[in-house]
């Protein structure tokens, strides 16, 4: 056994010792059956190695108190360190948990301070070679020098301090430092290993000194360049160098004049300012902190009479082509220093790159290129481009990045178990590929015994199953031309008792349903096999338990019978250590009522409720509320959050309060958190981004980003438009677009100056309009379109007047519009023309109502519009002269008829047929039998007309027998013609109207008296009147209780009693007349209660004594009208107020008191009684007077107020009679001569006296229109009904009339038009609809 050996045995037995004591390792006592399983312990043997502190989650971290649970997803962390551990072939080192005491343990050397790779020694430098390492037994130095041994103590100037490695030289005491340079290591050792330090390369120098030459005047000639050396001492740190005068002033330096890296100054072109004497060069040695300066250097520039331009030329570097390494990480520098005249300009070009810029520091004018930091990247070729007005010059720069050995993996010093497998990694690059070597405590591998277990592969040391002897330091040293590295790694192997961190006593509380995790941090070396003991029990034959590898018991849904105490057993090869925790289960937290995902409109108030159970054992509780994640805190000043015990309030909401709310309940022990989402929805927010781009002349795309849609999707977009040169102001609606399309073709109207503007829609509303797009204008155009509603009329018989509807401004698509009209006789070839800027155009000498074809086209200076469309007109009409022939009625029912007709000379119309007017006179009823009785009758007429081209119409709302006389007339837009020849019809009987009234009498408590007058259209022969009645107030199933119906009266009486009705009962009275066509309405008599309606009789009403403030009324009531409610009234005639209420009493009361009166005034009093109608009934009234007398102060405002009031009225009687004085001499004698024409035509125009009989009345006195005459013409064909304004429509060759009971007409068309609206002239009749106009 080697000494190393032996002194780590002896290292591991002083730290056993030192070890508190453990009890022996003894089996676990228990049935055979609760032994930890195999598959425990095979993993532990695997992974005995292994310490893993547990891993942190979620809010509340792993505790580092003892006693405190983790949230139950912590564990499954846990053994992501156990996979990585599987899925490796080698086993790890050992990893100490926290708090284990490391100080007792031995360590290999370890190196806290190497010399630097290089020093440079002055004569009077005192330098310091530092070499420090720490380890475990003490560490010991030695030093190499070139490599030999040497003692540093033994060299005179070299000192080793005491109980360091560190070496100080002194070179001020007449040492030579020459005699100090070498290459220096220096070794770390103790008992375990030696540690070998970097290689440090000392270089001597001597004091720096500029050797004595005699520098001769340079003389050149202007415009030529120049260089003035500098040749500073070599050293192995180059000095700094700077070119100053003898005034100690620095030489300018621009892009002509250069300082380049070998210190001499460089003059691209000389001239005459140049020549001095003292160019000076000085040289800063930083090492030994001195300034040298060379001789002077004097310049001479002679002047030229051809002072000639010259190209570019290379000065600096030499060649053309250059080639230079770079080291990775180090800086590198161009030089391109060229003379011309003029002075060149420099740019830099790298060949594989685009620019040459992001590492790169540019000096002296350009012409040094600087790169800091060398990359792979920098590698390639550049450019140096040097022009002037006369040419160019290019140099080329061909940079070779190479690198010194880097680190890719480095060894690192670990500690194992006997037994492992060990893998020490040395993974380096470098340019060239640097070679790697190996040593074991600073031997090379080569010159170590051979071992079997041990190898080396690429990048790699393996040693196989460690022992003891095994522990050592482990050098790998790498190195190529441009430098090395070297990394001292050691491997430790040793062997720890087993040993529990964790405190014992512990108590863990947790609650039900959640994961316990029990803390038993056991170590040692080998890694203690760790058993949980509960009851006597293994803990692990639960499957709900897991150990891990550090010992820790995790333990999942732990119940209330899980409580109690847990031992932890922790043993190894040697040692066994235990120790016991207390397990305690409290009530998990549970949720009532959680918050729930609401949908809440902007501006309201949503509440979100929390109702949670606690376990009241754990003193430490509460709910706080998060948004987002955020705790959401309740303040005084912000009214937006209202928090209670239960509920969380938010008002007035906003769309940035949507979000994620949350309850978390929490305890010392657990949390629960439940969420709900909140969205918040309203109107859409207002687009923005409007952007135009032109497609055609006259047509845009709008293009605009949508606004937030506010949780309700967009319906739709709606494009405005503002066209500011004709209608500035005014927003036109102008298109509608899917609420999924951001944009919109718009077509665009010709020389308009818009600007738009979008707003969108969803459910809940129109969003704000957006901003104004930018103004677009559109060129002027060709009209696009021809007027409408060309019409050609005559309002004379000669003329024709054509018409149509002019364009407004914005239509013209220009600054100015004309017309083109066109016209001619319908089959003629020959055009008529004219141009005007607006309409009429009159045309005049042509025949009576003859058809013109018309043609308007719209015309401005940028062009025509589309060719036009004929029109057909026609020149004025006459008064017609066809008479309708052949007039027939055909009685459909009592108040029905069909009326038809012809019109065979339709040459005679002169015009547009219009229609007809029909005129009906009632001649009396059937009863009327002689033709005086008829004659009388026929003042009461009315008339109807019918417009359009038919032969036959249904009138209805005649009367029921009776006789009539019809007349016709033809109507074209000029006039009316002459009457047809008039024919008499009559109507057979009807139903009657209801009787005209009802009227009833209460003759007792069960009787009644009826009385009525007869219907005012008995519509024939009156037979019968019918009675019936019931009583009121009947439900849905009693409708037919005590009806009583089928009383029938003679026509000729018209009064009725009605007995053994109930008393106090309302009844319902229905009374009809008879024909022998049937029943009419009958008269309904509704709700009159037999009890109240009978008068209230009273005797003896008499006033007893009248006192100042009160009087008593006594009466006697009669025998059946006890406990009759009345009131009794009273009003002072003093004061000339109204009556008053002043209580409510019985009849069978006797008497009452009337109080609160005042004395010395006149009263009047009554009794009154009122009934369900609303009737009152004065049963008695009177006067009285109190006693006393009235107050003076009363009397004099009474009087003066009366004063008052009767000046004033006096006062503005006169007032108003001057006004109307005033206002009659202002009047004179003027009247209107416009209501004296407009009477001359009434008179004129109206065919017989406007009387009326009946109930029927006369269409000219209810809307009188005047007839067309041949001086009021119609230019547009419109003709309103002659005396009324009740027409038909235009429905073909039938018409159906009617006429209401009370004298309105009732008419529908059927069938085909006549010539206008092509068809036949006939067809048959259809049913009567009620259409209201007027008859008579």
């Amino acid at each position: 056994m080697s000494h190393r050996s032996a002194s780590l045995q002896q290292q591991q037995q002083q730290q056993q010792q030192q070890q508190p004591a453990r009890r022996p390792r003894k089996p676990v006592e228990g049935p055979a059956e609760a032994q930890p399983q195999i598959e425990h312990q095979g993993l532990h043997a695997v992974c005995f190695s292994f310490a893993v502190p547990l891993p942190q989650f979620g809010e509340r971290p792993w505790p580092k108190v003892p006693g405190k649970m983790a949230s139950t997803p912590a564990y499954l962390l846990m053994l992501w360190p156990l996979v990585l551990l599987l899925l490796s072939d080698l086993a790890a080192s050992i990893e100490f948990p926290e708090g284990y005491n490391r100080t007792t343990l031995p360590q290999p050397p370890e190196f806290s301070e190497q010399p630097e790779k290089e020093l440079v020694v002055f004569p009077t430098d005192e330098v310091t070679v530092r070499c420090q390492a720490s380890g475990n037994p003490p560490v010991e130095f030695h030093w190499t020098k070139d490599g030999k041994e040497f003692n540093p103590n033994e060299v005179p100037g070299m000192t080793q301090r005491k109980g360091s490695g560190t070496i100080v030289i002194t070179t001020n005491n007449g040492n030579v430092a020459t005699k100090f340079k070498g290459v220096y290591r220096c070794y770390a050792t103790n008992s375990l290993g030696t540690a070998m330090s970097y290689e440090s390369r000392i270089i001597a120098e001597s004091a720096p000194q500029w050797p004595k030459e005699k520098v001769a005047p340079i003389t050149v000639e202007e415009g030529t360049h120049t260089i003035l050396p500098c040749n500073p001492p070599i050293s192995a740190v180059p000095p700094k160098i700077y070119w100053l005068n003898s005034r100690i002033e620095h030489i300018v330096q621009d892009e002509r004049v250069t300082i380049g890296q070998d210190g001499n100054l460089y003059f691209a072109n000389v001239q005459m300012t140049d020549s001095r004497p003292d160019y000076i060069c000085n040289a800063h040695f930083q090492g030994p902190r001195v300034i040298i300066q060379k001789e002077p250097i004097e310049l001479k520039v002679t002047t030229t009479n051809t002072l000639s331009h010259k190209k570019p030329m290379r000065i600096m570097p030499e060649k053309r082509q250059t080639t230079y390494v770079a080291k990775l990480g180090e800086s590198l520098v161009l030089e391109c220093i060229v003379a011309g005249l003029p002075t060149p300009s420099v740019e830099w070009v790298h060949k594989n790159r685009l620019n040459v810029y992001p590492n790169v520091v540019f000096e002296n004018a350009k012409k040094t290129l600087r790169i800091l930091n060398v990359t792979d990247d920098d590698d390639g070729e550049y450019e140096c481009i040097a022009t002037n007005d006369h040419g160019k010059i290019v140099l080329t720069y061909t940079v070779n990045v190479e690198a010194a050995p880097y680190w890719i993996k480095k060894p690192v010093s670990q500690i194992y178990a006997p037994g492992e497998s060990v893998r020490l990694d040395c993974e380096v690059e470098g340019k060239p590929k640097p070679e790697v070597s190996w040593r074991i405590n600073g031997i090379p591998l080569e010159d170590v015994m051979p071992e079997k277990r041990r190898k080396v592969q690429p990048g790699a040391l393996i040693i196989n199953e460690v022992e003891p002897n095994d522990t050592a330091v482990i050098q790998c040293e790498a190195h190529n031309k441009h430098g090395s590295l070297l990394a001292n790694a050691y491997i430790l192997v040793l062997q720890l008792p087993a040993q529990i961190l964790t405190p014992g006593g512990l108590e863990y509380s947790v609650v039900e349903n959640q994961a316990a995790v029990l803390d038993c941090m056991a170590f040692g070396v080998p890694r203690p096999t760790v058993k949980w003991i509960t009851d006597d029990k293994y803990v692990l034959d639960d499957i709900r338990s897991f150990l891990f590898t550090n010992g820790t018991l995790l333990l999942e849904q732990v119940q209330r019978q899980d409580a109690g105490n847990f031992t932890c057993i922790a043993d190894n090869d040697v040692y066994e250590d235990s120790i016991t925790a207390r397990l305690i289960v409290k009530g998990a937290t549970t949720f009532e009522v959680g918050p729930v995902n609401t949908e809440k409109k902007e501006g309201e108030t949503v509440t979100f409720h929390c109702k949670v159970l606690f376990d009241e054992t754990i003193p430490e509780h509460g709910i706080k509320w998060r948004r987002n994640g955020k705790v959401i805190q309740e303040s005084d000043e912000n009214e937006k959050y209202f928090i209670n015990d239960t509920s969380l309030m938010i008002t007035n909401l906003d769309y940035s309060d949507q979000g994620i709310y949350s309850c978390l309940a929490w305890t010392a022990l657990d949390s629960v958190e439940k969420s709900a989402k909140l969205v918040v929805y309203g109107k859409p927010g207002p687009v923005s981004n409007l952007e135009l781009l032109r497609q055609q002349d006259h047509q845009v795309k709008l293009t605009w980003t949508p606004g937030d849609d506010h949780n309700r999707d967009i319906e739709e977009y709606t494009v405005f438009c503002e066209e500011s040169k004709f209608k500035p102001g005014k927003l036109e609606e102008l298109a509608t677009i899917p609420g999924n399309q951001p944009w919109a073709i718009l077509p665009l109207s010709p020389f308009r100056n818009y600007t738009f503007y979008v707003q969108s829609r969803n459910n809940q509303g129109k969003s704000e309009l957006s901003k104004a797009s930018a103004n677009h204008v559109t060129k002027p155009a060709a009209p696009d379109q021809n007027p409408a509603d060309v019409r050609g009329e005559g309002n004379e018989t000669t003329n024709m007047i054509i018409t149509w509807t002019p364009f407004l401004p914005w239509e013209w698509n220009a600054p100015s519009l004309k017309y083109h009209v066109q016209w001619r006789q319908e089959n003629e070839d020959q055009w008529n023309e004219t141009e005007v800027e607006a309409p009429p155009v009159v045309v005049t000498g042509t025949p009576v109502f003859t058809p013109y074809e018309i043609k308007v086209q719209a015309r401005n200076e940028f062009g025509k519009g589309p060719e036009p469309s004929i029109e057909l007109g026609y020149s004025g009409e006459d008064v017609p002269e066809a008479i309708p022939e052949n007039l027939a009625v055909e009685v459909l029912n009592s108040t029905t008829i069909k009326l038809s007709w012809i019109l065979p000379n339709r040459e005679k119309i002169f015009g547009h047929l219009k229609g007809f007017q029909v005129y009906f006179f009632w001649l009396g009823t059937m009863a009327d039998r002689s033709r005086r009785q008829a004659r009388a009758h026929t003042h009461s007429h009315g008339k109807v007309l019918i417009e359009g081209d038919v032969s036959e119409i249904i009138l209805g709302g005649f009367r029921p027998w009776s006789r009539y006389r019809v007349q016709m007339s033809v109507l074209n837009g000029r006039g009316e013609g002459p009457h047809s020849e008039a024919i008499e019809f009559g109507t057979p009987e009807g139903v009657p109207s209801r009787p005209e009234s009802l009227h009833m009498e209460f003759l007792s408590n069960t009787t009644v008296t009826l009385e009525w007058t007869p219907p005012r259209f008995p519509n024939g022969k009156l037979l019968r009147y019918v009675l019936a009645y019931q009583q009121a107030n009947q439900t849905s199933n009693q409708t037919n209780m005590g009806f009583v119906s089928g009383i029938t009266i003679p026509a000729t009486q018209l009064m009725f009693n009605v007995s053994d009705l109930d008393p106090y009962t309302p009844y319902n009275f229905y009374l009809s007349a008879e024909t022998r066509e049937g029943s009419g309405e009958a008269y309904v008599l509704q709700e009159h209660a037999i009890r109240e309606s009978v008068n209230l009789s009273l005797v003896n009403i008499t006033l007893g004594d009248v006192r100042e403030n009160s009087t008593t009324i006594f009466w006697t009531t009669r025998h059946n009208q006890r406990d009759v409610e009345f009131a009794i009234h009273i009003m002072s005639k003093t004061d000339k107020e109204n009556w008053q209420d002043v209580g409510r009493v019985t009849s069978s009361q006797g008497s009452y008191l009337i109080p609160d009166l005042e004395p010395g005034k006149q009263y009047r009093v009554r009794l009154v009684k009122e009934h369900r109608t609303g009737d009152l009934q004065v049963i008695w009234e009177s006067e009285m007077s109190t006693a006393g007398s009235v107050h003076e102060s009363f009397r004099s405002f009474a009087a003066q107020g009366w004063f008052v009031g009767f000046v004033s009225a006096i006062v503005l009687l006169v007032l108003v009679l001057v006004l109307l004085c005033f206002i009659k001499r202002s009047k004179g004698g003027k009247y209107s001569v416009k209501d004296k024409e407009d009477t001359q035509v009434d008179s004129e125009a109206r065919p017989m006296k406007d009387e009326t009989f009946g109930e029927y009345r006369s269409l000219e006195s209810d809307n009188e229109e005047k007839p067309f005459t041949s001086s009021q013409p119609s230019l547009n064909g419109d003709i309103k009904a002659l005396g009324s304004d009740d027409s038909l429509a235009d429905y073909g060759g039938s018409v159906d009339v009617q006429f209401n009971e009370d004298g309105s007409f009732i008419g529908q068309y059927s069938g085909q038009k006549g010539k206008e609206g092509g068809g036949n002239d006939s067809s048959g009749a259809t049913s009567p609809t009620n259409v209201v106009t007027a008859l008579e």
